[in-house]
């Protein structure tokens, strides 16, 4: 048998597997990363300019631990790497005092013992001009440490700091089948084979290509800027309309945050976009945008955000894997000892991305990872 390439492969440098490449390069261990596109790029689940951050998870209680994790290496990568990564803006969690979010909100923060304060519909118009539109039965849970993170930058740094860290990256470099066997793992690309020890497969939307089985899909999300109206500006500032999930009476819920600078569209859309996301082929996606993309939350902004012009600015078109349960898959398939998979991120995995990355890195070296993520398990839809 021919020597190894590397000890472990990385293959997909999304938010994921950068983190995943920094940290286990922050170990020592001789790995290598395969990128189809340049690191950063607008093509998967990394882009768009901004992605939230909270420890209010709602979508499953391990996740706070797993968010307090992704918090302090966010700010180890922004040493390592001199960037700015994360601005904490404060976050906002409003609806219905007897709908869905506000009280899932409350009692993850009292199982977890979660540091957030709660306002009434009076305090939020207040604090918040932007929300002035909200019911007088709502409430609202402020936690003072949510914020944004920026990804493009986020998965550029982690690479940049794996790299000096003696990770090799491979970039613009498709990998069209990963190959487990016995003795190595064999990484083919339509220009050679690579063979490592292990391989960490993190490629999103393709990873059902790469790792058949898996029950995954991919969805296709828009995503939409709204310009605020004149004189509104000020109001729609990042300070004054932090990252925020809002319940409306319909029992929907916009997203979004404020903007950074004076007259920017603000990011905003509906949770889910009302039912209207496809299920695709990545490799067929439609990145043209439609109005159907937009026409959900736009109908919902006279009445929820009054300032903002009801037709975007702006509009994008994103990719994200679902699992049928909404949580991530994290570990070995069938327990395989040489291959690794992460993804599902089901649309609420960019804030975990580098805690992600740490607990593939432990499970990869055979650590026990620093939070349980037995939740995540891959073979749980199997058992």
């Amino acid at each position: 048998m021919s020597s190894m390439d590397a000890d472990v492969a990385v293959i997909g440098l999304g938010a994921w597997g950068s983190s995943a490449l920094w940290r286990l390069a922050a170990r020592g261990v001789d790995v290598v990363g395969f990128e189809r596109h340049a690191p950063g790029h607008a093509y998967g689940s990394s882009h768009g300019g901004s992605r939230m951050f909270r420890t209010a998870c709602l979508e499953h209680p391990g996740l706070v631990d797993l968010a307090r994790l992704s918090r302090e290496l966010w700010r180890e990568l922004e040493s390592a790497s001199g960037r700015k990564l994360f601005t904490a803006s404060g976050g906002l969690l409003a609806g219905p005092r007897d709908g869905h979010l506000v009280p899932a909100a409350l009692a993850v923060a009292r199982a977890r013992r979660l540091e957030v304060d709660v306002l009434d519909a009076g305090e939020l118009r207040r604090r918040f001009p932007a929300h002035a539109g909200i019911g007088d039965r709502d409430a609202g849970v402020w936690e003072v440490g949510a914020g944004l993170v920026r990804p493009e930058e986020t998965v550029r740094a982690a690479v940049d700091a794996a790299v000096g860290a003696g990770a090799r990256v491979y970039a613009d470099t498709r990998v069209i089948a990963v190959e487990p066997g016995a003795g190595d793992v064999v990484v083919r690309t339509p220009v050679r084979e690579f063979r490592v020890r292990q391989a960490v497969v993190t490629a999103g939307s393709w990873l059902s290509a790469l790792v058949p089985g898996l029950p995954l899909e991919a969805v296709r999300m828009p995503t939409t800027w709204f310009a605020p109206l004149v004189g509104r500006t000020g109001d729609f500032r990042l300070e004054e309309f932090p990252v925020f999930i809002r319940e409306l009476g319909d029992g929907t819920s916009l997203w979004g945050h404020g903007s950074e600078r004076d007259g920017d569209p603000v990011k905003l859309g509906l949770e889910d976009g009302g039912g209207t996301f496809d299920v695709v082929d990545p490799e067929a996606l439609d990145r043209s945008v439609h109005r159907r993309d937009w026409a959900g939350a736009a109908e919902r902004l006279p009445a929820a955000f009054p300032g903002l012009d009801p037709v975007p600015a702006r509009a994008e078109v994103c990719l994200f894997t679902r699992t049928p349960d909404r949580q991530f898959v994290l570990g070995r398939p069938d327990g395989h000892p040489r291959l690794l998979v992460g993804g599902g991120c089901s649309g609420h995995g960019f804030k975990h991305a580098t805690g992600i990355g740490e607990v593939l890195a432990a499970l990869t070296v055979g650590e026990k990872p620093p939070v349980d993520v037995g939740f995540t398990d891959p073979d749980r839809f199997t058992a």
